[in-house]
């Protein structure tokens, strides 16, 4: 079975991460495929996304300490160039890269049983994108996750401004999906436009943010065909033939 599913409800895409034993652990393959979910996404006619992991006892468990991934591949706004509003549906533990996913989608559900957690100072490594969370919730509150690596209750992150609704255990997707059509109903365009002056003009980034969009604009270039096209050139001693893909 595909270690992330795309299935859809009219006008919503519903991507999964798909590994329940694991705890939705995102590995190289999970990254990957949800990069290429939501680059396919984008590209379709479809108008919401919903972000859920499946199994109900996790959202995701973070990185894959096993297969350490390009978490950036799969992080909204990073990994593909985003135009459509995406909702997160949390249910069980949020941790670590999970959590960088769940606060980097435009909307977010919790779970009454959701946690959230950030415990990479437990184990003595980062990635850093965890930083940008301190754009997005009261600074003190950041800190705590991210300093203590303790978890905190879906009812706290409400509280903080982390969840925009807080639903009965079971429910996260199905509350995610009515919240979608709704929004489904309104004009993309102002949609679209609203999300990329918020991303692009009004939250800070962080630096390990900045440095995985940029990244990611330069590896587009080098791993293109013109690329590919432009090296065979060379080593043939002949003109290139560019394609601008």
């Amino acid at each position: 079975m595909s270690v992330v599913s795309v299935e859809e409800s009219g006008p919503v895409s519903v991507i999964a991460i798909n590994r329940p034993e694991k705890l939705n652990a995102i590995n190289n393959e999970v990254a990957k495929a949800l990069q290429e979910a939501f680059i396919g996404f984008e590209n379709s006619h479809q108008r919401v996304a919903i972000l859920m992991g499946k199994g109900g006892r996790a959202f995701s468990a973070g990185a894959d300490v096993t297969d350490l991934p390009e978490l950036w591949r799969a992080v909204p706004g990073v990994g593909f160039e985003g135009k459509k509003p995406i909702i997160a549906a949390v249910s069980g533990w949020c941790i670590g890269g999970g959590l960088v996913l769940a606060m980097m989608c435009d909307l977010l559900l919790a779970a009454e049983s959701a946690k959230f957690s950030y415990p990479e100072a437990k184990i003595g490594v980062t990635g850093g994108m965890i930083a940008s969370l301190a754009a997005r919730i009261p600074h003190k509150i950041a800190m705590e996750l991210m300093l203590l690596g303790e978890p905190i209750s879906a009812r706290r992150a409400y509280e903080a401004g982390l969840a925009n609704r807080v639903v009965a255990d079971g429910r996260e997707c199905d509350e995610a999906l009515l919240l979608a059509q709704k929004i489904a109903l309104l004009a993309p365009l102002p949609l679209a436009t609203l999300k990329r002056f918020v991303e692009r003009d009004i939250l800070p980034k962080g630096p390990s943010e900045l440095a995985a969009r940029f990244g990611a604009e330069v590896a587009a270039v080098r791993t293109s065909a013109d690329a590919a096209e432009g090296i065979a050139a060379f080593r043939e001693g002949r003109k290139p033939h560019y394609k601008g893909r």
